[in-house]
């Protein structure tokens, strides 16, 4: 059961959230609202949205320029991540990590089972972290956004998390750049 230190004050971080999809537009994207709604009622900042079509090339471009923004902390991404010819996110996003974060993909799986049992194998959520960055990109289904959000993420981005979250590693991710 995740553990909530009360005691500490809340750190609120700022997410950008990226919907990939050739048939929705912003009013009409089930997923990214399902997230923009859960980052809020957390207390965290949306601090940018957008879609893109299935394309790796506006894909990579529209993650790297929010990896860049010193004003995102994390970027979240929804859909794209099944098998089909346009499903390209991991594709797209994977070679901008510095680190892969396997648990992430492995946590979800085990949360994903529980509800679509061996369904899950057809998603290839990952997570990684680039330049400061954490980025984490999921299926685009409102039900895997709010498993991922609600079994994982909602967790590992609250700094009153124990043992331990991602919020408290942050300031540690670029040490490597600092010390060159």
């Amino acid at each position: 059961m995740p553990k909530i230190d009360d005691s500490r004050p809340f750190i609120p971080v700022r997410i950008a959230v990226l919907t990939m999809s050739d048939t929705r537009d912003l009013a009409s994207d089930k997923s990214g609202n399902t997230l923009a709604e859960m980052i809020g009622e957390a207390g965290h900042e949306v601090a940018d949205r957008a879609l893109v079509k299935d394309d790796v090339a506006a894909i990579r471009a529209k993650v790297k320029g929010w990896i860049d923004d010193p004003r995102i902390d994390v970027v979240i991404t929804t859909g794209g991540t099944g098998f089909t010819g346009r499903d390209v996110t991991p594709e797209a996003v994977k070679p901008l990590f510095e680190k892969e974060i396997d648990g992430f993909s492995v946590i979800f799986h085990m949360l994903s089972y529980q509800k679509i049992e061996t369904s899950t194998i057809q998603s290839r959520a990952c997570g990684g972290v680039a330049h400061g960055t954490y980025i984490f990109c999921l299926p685009g289904s409102p039900g895997a956004c709010k498993d991922a959000w609600h079994g994982i993420l909602k967790y590992q981005l609250d700094n009153r998390h124990r043992p331990c979250n991602f919020v408290e590693i942050m300031p540690r991710l670029e040490e490597h750049r600092r010390s060159k």
